[in-house]
């Protein structure tokens, strides 16, 4: 065998086996990736529609996870394959062949993420935001400011009072609630923290008084934007007893960090008990 000869098989083994080296990468990151991902992410589950939205979430984690491996076996038999062709072959298939294989692929990939969703998602959408609250739901009022969330409950005559913003103040008076409105009597504020009782039906009336928040409870699977001039609601049903985060997961301001607050699951008697004392 002549030098140039020699040289030329060391090469394309040389090439054959970084080629597999790289094939075996990109399947190895694959299999590692999706071990990675099939950990449990979620904190602890108390409410009763946060088992469909968990559902959903494990949906797309093992519909992503599956495509994403897929695509990365692929890939690697594909480059375990390249290295043993001493040229660029021909085509496969031709060019009206291909197109029709990748709108195929992308319609049906779009199949499997949204509608899949769409089927799991709609019912958990309608139990949070479109169902008719039960004549036992309890309703609270949820401000945010910059830096504080406020709870505000109706008392014993199940009526809000008025607020004016003219009268907020925010040691004495951070929602500007009118006193001289006699269905303000009984109103109770409270900063910081949210109590609700168990196993009933928890209505929330979001208000911002400056920017943009967003309430965020992850163990109550509860998250929405508060938008100033909007009162959107939201509806859900706390199974479980327990102190869980408030957060804020919009950007309001430089003291963002600081819209810590707790949201309180208690029973039945303790939040009757709670709610008496506060308004005394």
């Amino acid at each position: 065998m002549t030098a140039n000869g020699m040289a030329t098989r060391l090469g394309g083994g040389r090439f054959r086996a970084e080629g597999m080296a790289l094939g075996a990468l990109f399947g190895l990151v694959g299999l590692l990736g999706v071990a990675y991902g099939a950990r449990s992410w979620f904190p602890e589950l108390a409410s009763r529609h946060g088992a469909g939205i968990d559902v959903m979430l494990n949906y797309l984690l093992i519909s992503t996870g599956g495509l994403f491996l897929v695509g990365h076996l692929v890939l690697a038999v594909f480059i375990w394959q390249g290295t043993h062709r001493a040229q660029v072959s021909r085509r496969a298939a031709s060019s009206r062949a291909e197109r029709r294989l990748s709108v195929a692929l992308g319609m049906l990939m779009a199949l499997i993420a949204e509608g899949g969703v769409l089927a799991i998602g709609i019912p958990v959408w309608g139990e949070y935001f479109m169902a008719t609250p039960p004549d036992d739901a309890v309703v609270i009022e949820v401000t945010g400011t910059q830096f504080m969330w406020h709870a505000r409950y109706p008392g014993a005559d199940g009526q809000f009072g008025r607020l004016r913003p003219e009268l907020i103040d925010s040691a004495s008076n951070p929602l500007g609630l009118d006193r001289d409105d006699r269905r303000s009597a009984d109103d109770v504020v409270w900063t910081g923290e949210i109590y609700a009782p168990a196993d009933r039906t928890i209505l929330i009336r979001l208000r911002s008084s400056d920017v943009i928040h967003s309430l965020f409870v992850p163990s109550l699977r509860v998250k929405q934007d508060v938008v100033p001039g909007m009162t959107p609601e939201v509806m859900f049903v706390p199974t479980r007893e327990g102190r869980y985060e408030i957060a804020c997961t919009e950007l309001c301001g430089m003291g963002h960090y600081r819209m810590q607050g707790f949201f309180h699951v208690v029973s039945d008697a303790d939040f009757d008990r709670w709610l008496r004392e506060r308004e005394a």
